[in-house]
């Protein structure tokens, strides 16, 4: 079929038959779109045009969030001193442009990449470098959330507790007054996702094996998808209200389902592309031990599970009408895991994300 259409509509099939387009980075959508809109019949170059300009000046409003963000990361990064944690600002970055790229968001896109690095950074510490005692002190100052909780935890640790607590406690200065409640529900967010990490941990020392359900019902939660679910709200104003955060909070199947797309595409991509890190067993292992299944059967299994998990987020339109803006910005955090997990851990293997940099930041379009 797709040899009798014509160009461009050839191509778009092509792309569609690849990937749906609700599951889409949009933003990467709206570049490949502008570069085939000239090509149809009856097309507007005004409107064209238009699109271009739009995108350039954003780009520029995007570059100068970067700019100012990078300087943020290298005090924090070399101030902190935890030198082992993945250096990787850009790459967060893209994952909360993936959610909000209007300049209006700019407040949200910016608090919501500062979250993601603190979360990177309590990542890499509880996942690879922490013993368990040191992760068990991690967990109890952060529950504490106090700086009189400093002194629990090893001099190494310290500088980043007492960073963590500044950050969210500048952010309540930062958002207009009615709305510091945001930050609040999006520090109860960071305290769960260490109690979740810390859970992670004891298994690991342990060398607990947990079954397929006890595995995802963890790792959904401890990927970090669901923290930044809520801490993408912060800042977007009258779409948000009270509600929309203790909904959020209550983490519904929206939620859910993106942080198990997290999980599954980061586990297959690690299975893929064999684990880097010494952490717990990817879905796909605990599912081969106890199934007793090969790992093609796993896989195949995890794959059909994916697809049961986008049916999910499409389902949420429909269902969740009074928290629809917040809806469709999970969503969009959702439609960018392809983009870190298609083929191998892009976050961790950055290399895979170079082209994708270039295009977004960097190349203007022609006019």
């Amino acid at each position: 079929m797709r040899d009798t259409l014509n160009s461009p509509l050839a191509e778009q099939v092509k792309c569609a038959l690849h990937m749906p387009l609700s599951r889409t980075f949009k933003r990467m959508e709206t570049l490949r779109y502008i570069s085939e809109y000239k090509h149809e019949e009856g097309h507007n170059p005004t409107l064209l045009e238009l699109a271009k300009l739009d995108f350039n000046l954003l780009q520029h409003v995007h570059l100068k969030e970067l700019k100012y963000l990078t300087k943020w990361w290298r005090d924090l990064y070399g101030y902190v001193g935890l030198n082992y944690a993945r250096d990787r600002l850009v790459e967060g970055y893209i994952w909360c442009y993936a959610v909000y790229h209007e300049k209006d968001f700019a407040l949200s896109r910016i608090f919501l990449t500062k979250q993601l690095m603190l979360i990177s950074l309590m990542d890499d510490t509880y996942d690879s470098h922490a013993t368990i005692e040191e992760c068990r002190l991690l967990n109890a100052a952060i529950q504490r959330w106090d700086e009189s909780a400093t002194s629990l935890l090893p001099n190494y640790l310290q500088r980043f507790y007492i960073e963590l607590l500044r950050i969210f406690k500048n952010y309540k200065r930062e958002v207009v007054i009615r709305d510091t409640y945001h930050v609040a529900y999006a520090q109860k967010a960071f305290q769960d996702l260490s109690a979740y990490y810390l859970r992670e941990a004891e298994w690991l020392h342990e060398n607990h094996k947990p079954s397929f359900k006890d595995h995802m019902s963890l790792s959904a939660m401890s990927i970090g998808s669901l923290a930044l679910c809520i801490g993408l709200m912060v800042g977007m104003g009258d779409l948000v209200t009270r509600e929309s955060f203790e909904w959020a909070a209550g983490y519904p199947n929206v939620a859910i389902s993106c942080g198990k797309i997290a999980r599954l595409m980061d586990d297959i991509a690690a299975f893929k592309g064999g684990k880097a890190k010494g952490d717990m067993a990817t879905s796909i292992e605990c599912y081969m031990v106890e199934h007793r299944v090969t790992s093609v059967v796993a896989l195949s299994k995890i794959l059909s599970l994916l697809e049961d998990e986008w049916k999910t987020l499409n389902q949420a339109l429909f269902q969740h009408h009074a928290q629809l803006p917040v809806v469709r910005r999970i969503i969009k955090f959702a439609n960018s895991m392809p983009l870190f997990y298609a083929e191998k851990d892009a976050y961790t293997f950055n290399i895979h994300l170079k082209d994708t940099v270039e295009s977004l930041f960097v190349e203007t379009i022609p006019m």
